[in-house]
């Protein structure tokens, strides 16, 4: 592990208390219900190349970037957003999730990096080096406990970033049910915590594995409904209501997970004639905010891109 920077102290929470209602539900955020006028669609920059989104309390989405790892912020209520964090060549913003303290964890994706952001100037603050492998892929990131955890496509690992404090990155090998797929074939990606908070819920080469966190012994969830979520990336989690976005398949499947999410029922699926090859999603008030990743459209300097929301 390498930080480039001081481990940053706790921010202050942004957009007051936390409310018990979204703890539930799992969002660890309070936020207010959308406006109708609020718009449904927005645009990014020519040539960003997005993967992932995160909200927090307040109504702003900031959305990474694989050309140059650039993060960009756009507000909910009007759609106009600009570049909150510069990118540099070399480097990506795959997943990245919004501390209640106003820190972004982003995930580094070929770099092997986290890197923690500060979400009101912009400022790279830390970079952790959690792997050496000479190809790995940081893809997503979930805030659990004390712990930022990270997904490695190419590696069967999650590494845990301290979340505001000193510390060292933890590295969790995942062992029992858990089948590492080949590379590139959209392995280890989105997770969430489960429902009681003991451990996590990763979506891997189309299937659903709970994580314990002091083993890391993965187990699969036996889905009911359908064989698979075929190409599954990001995760939403509402309770015991799981959102699972297949990017390649333009849908969001919608579970009903069991207490201990050992198993997972199909209720129903989102789809939207504007999605284009969605990759993550997040949640502010009752909408689901997600970015068109548009994979199998030329990736130029001047190709559009675009996020959308869609109700729950």
């Amino acid at each position: 592990m390498t930080r480039n920077h001081p481990q940053p102290s706790r921010r202050t929470v942004l957009g007051g208390a936390v409310a018990a209602l979204a703890v539930a539900a799992g969002t660890g955020t309070a936020q207010a219900a959308p406006g109708s006028g609020w718009p449904t669609e927005f645009p990014l920059p020519d040539g960003w190349l997005p993967e992932g989104i995160t909200t927090g309390s307040r109504p702003y989405a900031y959305m990474g970037s694989r050309a140059d790892g650039a993060i960009y912020r756009t507000d909910l209520r009007t759609g106009r957003g600009g570049v909150l964090h510069e990118g540099t060549a070399g480097l990506a913003s795959i997943g990245l999730k919004l501390d209640r303290d106003g820190l972004l964890y982003v995930a580094g994706g070929a770099g092997g990096t986290a890197r923690i952001v500060d979400a009101r100037t912009g400022e790279l603050l830390t970079t952790y080096q959690l792997t050496r492998d000479a190809a790995p892929f940081i893809n997503d990131v979930v805030l659990h406990e004390d712990r930022a955890w990270f997904t490695d496509s190419r590696a069967a690992v999650l590494h845990g970033v301290p979340r505001g404090r000193r510390g060292e990155v933890r590295a969790l090998p995942l062992t029992g049910e858990w089948v590492q797929a080949p590379a590139g074939t959209n392995s280890a990606n989105g997770l969430v915590a489960t429902p009681d908070g003991r451990g996590l819920i990763v979506v891997n080469a189309g299937q659903l594995y709970t994580v314990d966190l002091r083993s890391g012994h993965a187990t699969k969830v036996t889905l009911k409904g359908a064989s698979d979520v075929a190409g599954g990336d990001g995760l939403v989690r509402l309770g015991r209501t799981l959102y699972v976005v297949q990017n390649r398949l333009n849908k969001i499947t919608v579970w009903d997970l069991d207490r201990k999410a050992t198993s997972a029922t199909l209720t129903r699926t989102i789809t939207d004639p504007r999605f284009d090859v969605p990759t993550t999603a997040a949640r502010y008030g009752d909408r689901l905010y997600l970015v068109n990743a548009r994979f199998t459209s030329p990736q130029t300097p001047e190709t559009t891109f675009n996020a959308v929301a869609v109700s729950l």
